[in-house]
């Protein structure tokens, strides 16, 4: 299961297209003859700067939830959280992950995916209600209408599918308690992410520093 930002793909493959043809306008000549100055390269280096952030706020941040656990990618770190080592998962302004970290203390993660404002959220929960009321009666569960409760939902449902179970098909406690001692989460640098961020503009500061010293 894969939980992404429509939204965000679309204004960063939209970034991505106006990117390229600039560079092609740039270094080929679309609209005049193709100029290698210093200020074209700076352009250049501008664009790959606008690539690196719409990889990193619109393409990369993601929920995966697997067989082992849960991943939360957001712009700039990866958390990687087996389902024995998760306390909580609950979906109000953002969908929020608290499991056990490398040193054994409880860590939460707040995904980048599906945030959104308390206001925003209380009239997501509002027209649902509205909408129940009208075709199915008000007595339903509509936290899952929103889209970081339906997605907190989702990945609670692929927990509890994951946990340890008696013969009898019953979770098994024990089991669960057993594996939650070892089981650990982990945080970490996302180096291809954050390489898209720093190497571009590296290269825009020195361009910018040739140009003032020129």
């Amino acid at each position: 299961m894969t939980i992404r930002s429509t939204g965000g793909q679309v204004a960063a493959y939209a970034w991505l297209v106006f990117a390229l043809l600039n560079f092609v306008d740039l270094f080929v000549g679309i609209t005049g003859d193709p100029e290698y100055s210093l200020t074209t390269f700076t352009i250049a280096f501008l664009l790959l700067l606008g690539c690196g952030i719409a990889y990193t706020v619109g393409l990369r941040p993601a929920i995966i939830g697997d067989d082992d656990g849960v991943t939360v990618r957001n712009p700039l770190r990866d958390v990687r959280a087996p389902w024995a080592a998760i306390r909580n998962i609950e979906g109000k302004n953002a969908v929020t992950v608290r499991f056990t970290g490398p040193d054994g203390t409880d860590v939460e993660t707040r995904a980048w995916v599906h945030q959104t404002s308390p206001r925003a959220q209380a009239k997501a929960e509002s027209r649902a209600e509205k909408q129940a009321r009208k075709n199915q009666g008000a007595g339903l569960d509509l936290r899952g209408r929103t889209p970081t409760a339906f997605a907190a939902q989702q990945l609670n449902e692929l927990r509890d599918r994951h946990r340890p179970r008696a013969k009898s098909g019953a979770p098994d406690r024990a089991a669960a308690a057993k594996q939650a001692e070892t089981a650990r989460g982990t945080v970490a640098w996302s180096i291809p992410a954050v390489a898209a961020l720093a190497v571009p503009l590296a290269a825009v500061i020195v361009a910018l520093i040739l140009s003032l010293v020129g």
